[in-house]
């Protein structure tokens, strides 16, 4: 077996590691906890916390809160893991996307703007407002197609972090 070092960039500092070269991508490129998938490694949490408590763990595991850039992401992984994820219809996890710097406009963490219809932006409820977007709800929609505009409360949250190589 001939195997390739490798060192990728994780929780800001490098991990080593070693992969046989005649496998399909035999090596896992996450740490433990987290799960791959295609060039991002995913964090699903097991604890409740605020939106902002939420992106301040994923920043210090190496990552943010998730980013969905595509359809296929949301439905073909992150919708999927985040079912096997839940114990209760109703759980919902935090992900990257708030309109808390002004009201209506959605922007990722990274600042970049939701280029697909908004939440479902949902105006009654709580008077400190609804600021923050969860995924998630068994019961919102079967394929958890649905995202929800809440109060940045208590939930559970996925991280995300890009492999690079």
């Amino acid at each position: 077996m001939e195997l390739k070092k490798t060192t990728i960039p994780f929780h800001n500092r490098e991990m080593l590691l070693y992969c046989d070269l005649f496998k399909d991508d035999s090596c896992t490129k996450c740490e433990y906890g987290w799960e791959q998938h295609g060039r991002q490694c995913y964090y699903f949490s097991t604890d409740y916390l605020t939106w902002s408590n939420s992106r301040d763990e994923c920043r210090q595991k190496g990552g943010d809160l998730v980013q969905i850039d595509s359809r296929e992401e949301q439905v073909k992984h992150t919708a999927l893991k985040l079912r096997e994820k839940m114990n209760f219809d109703e759980d919902k996890f935090w992900i990257g996307l708030t309109d808390s710097e002004k009201e209506g406009t959605w922007l990722w963490v990274d600042g970049s703007p939701l280029s697909k219809s908004d939440p479902d932006n949902w105006t009654v409820g709580d008077r400190d407002g609804e600021d923050c977007v969860t995924m998630g709800e068994k019961t919102g929609a079967p394929d958890l197609k649905c995202w929800f505009d809440e109060s940045c409360k208590f939930y559970f949250y996925m991280c995300n972090v890009k492999i690079n190589e």
